[in-house]
């Protein structure tokens, strides 16, 4: 792809670009409302905007760079949609539909390198990062589904959990968030925004520094090393002790609630004295701290794992809640499109005819 995505660019740096070739700044707002308030998919549907910007912009940027090449609905109102790339490769992005607005689940990576043993997504290896203007388009492609539905309802909420680990992605995604804040745009509040990350702490530790205010989820999965050494490889790069460190210096920097994400395993992850021992874990942060509890999704290749018996997740749940933890309870989107979490894998790819939405 000769030209640059439009859509990787934030308004500043729009700005900056067509100040230094003689444009006024109030110039870069035009070009950007019609872009995302408005939606064109070419520049020169940009009706007040002069010929010669209309020309510079066509010269040196593309708007659209991903081609849909399938959709799948699910009983519930959930949509996948199975993105290719300008490289031809493929990638995943969800449309959930909740009682609060409409929230979109994006992807940061083609394939994913943190190989959680459960989790459908590390089974295809990372071939490399999107860029921040193909994450921007994964919305935009959404919003122009809705358009194309006659739907008034727009994108409210995004959540960072699809393919890919967006801290190790880490340029892109500061960039992403920028752009979809941007109140002249997408305009999506930081509170409605929700980044999910494995444990790299380091990276934690940065992300508090950008004062983003976006909101944080880790994903934990286990109390202990040992055993999230054994369901989460990441674990024996970053331990648990890390990260809670990472936590702290989190909280202290922004003075926002953490979310602890934790996938209910039978017999692996949900006794009595697991819940104990994370209620323990967590201890003094109770008040900043909520534990999301998944129930695990089915993955064909990890048939070694099992949904919690109903029992068990109540039982977990109710003893967190004793120990004045904050706890909820993950709501499930798109579980028979394998669009739910953990799911995500672009499953595709493996067959030999792309356009199969089976």
């Amino acid at each position: 792809m000769n030209k640059v995505s439009f859509y990787g660019l934030t308004l500043n740096q729009l700005e900056t670009w067509l100040i230094e070739r003689g444009h006024k700044k109030s110039r870069a707002v035009q070009v950007w409302q019609w872009v995302y308030r408005k939606r064109v998919k070419h520049f020169s549907e940009m009706t007040d905007v002069n010929k010669e910007c209309i020309q510079l912009l066509t010269d040196h940027f593309v708007i659209e760079t991903l081609k849909e090449n399938c959709r799948q609905e699910a009983a519930d109102g959930t949509v996948k949609f199975l993105f290719q790339l300008f490289d031809g490769n493929l990638i995943e992005t969800v449309l959930m539909r909740n009682k609060f607005g409409l929230s979109v689940c994006v992807t940061t990576q083609v394939g994913c390198n943190i190989g959680c043993s459960f989790c459908a997504s590390g089974l295809l290896k990372k071939k490399r990062d999107l860029t921040s203007g193909e994450i921007v388009e994964q919305i935009m492609k959404v919003e122009q589904y809705l358009d194309q539905e006659n739907q008034e309802e727009r994108v409210s909420h995004v959540v960072v959990m699809g393919i890919g680990e967006p801290l190790d992605n880490f340029i892109n995604l500061i960039d992403f968030l920028l752009i979809i804040k941007e109140h002249n745009g997408l305009a999506i509040a930081a509170r409605r925004i929700t980044v999910s990350t494995s444990g790299l702490a380091d990276r934690i530790v940065e992300f508090a520094d950008t004062n983003l205010q976006v909101n944080l989820a880790i994903s934990l999965h286990a109390p202990n090393n040992e055993l999230r050494s054994r369901i989460m490889k990441i674990n024996r790069v970053f331990s648990i002790e890390e990260i809670m460190r990472a936590v702290d210096y989190y909280l202290s920097k922004t003075n926002r609630r953490i979310t602890l994400e934790y996938i209910l395993l039978k017999n692996i992850n949900d006794s009595r004295e697991h819940a104990l021992e994370l209620a323990e874990l967590i201890g003094a942060k109770k008040k900043n701290v909520n534990v999301n509890l998944i129930p695990y999704n089915p993955v064909d290749e990890h048939s070694q794992y099992q949904r919690s018996e109903l029992e068990a997740m109540r039982t977990f749940y109710d003893i967190l809640k004793k120990h004045g933890i904050h706890c909820s309870k993950r709501l499930e989107h798109g579980t028979d499109i394998d669009a739910a979490c953990g799911q995500l894998r672009s499953k595709q790819i493996k067959k030999s005819t792309e356009n199969n939405c089976g």
